[in-house]
């Protein structure tokens, strides 16, 4: 006989816990800043710096992520 799916188990609490999406969503945020500033404006300096903030929110997207994974 198979056994019911428990959706009250201690890694379900802590994979559902707000702060987790929370960083999830900055890193979005963050990264769609960074998109925007690439095609915003045409020099090599904010061009640099634009891939430096998408880069930084992908890396808090991922970690986000990487830490519902760890739960």
């Amino acid at each position: 006989m198979e056994q019911p799916i428990r959706h009250n188990t201690p890694s379900m609490q802590k994979a559902n816990q707000p702060g987790i999406y929370t960083t999830i969503i900055v890193g979005v945020l963050i990264a769609m800043v960074g998109t925007y500033l690439r095609f915003a404006f045409d020099s090599f300096m904010l061009s640099l710096v634009s891939w430096i903030i998408l880069f930084v929110g992908a890396v808090v997207s991922i970690a986000g992520v990487f830490k519902i994974l760890k739960a």
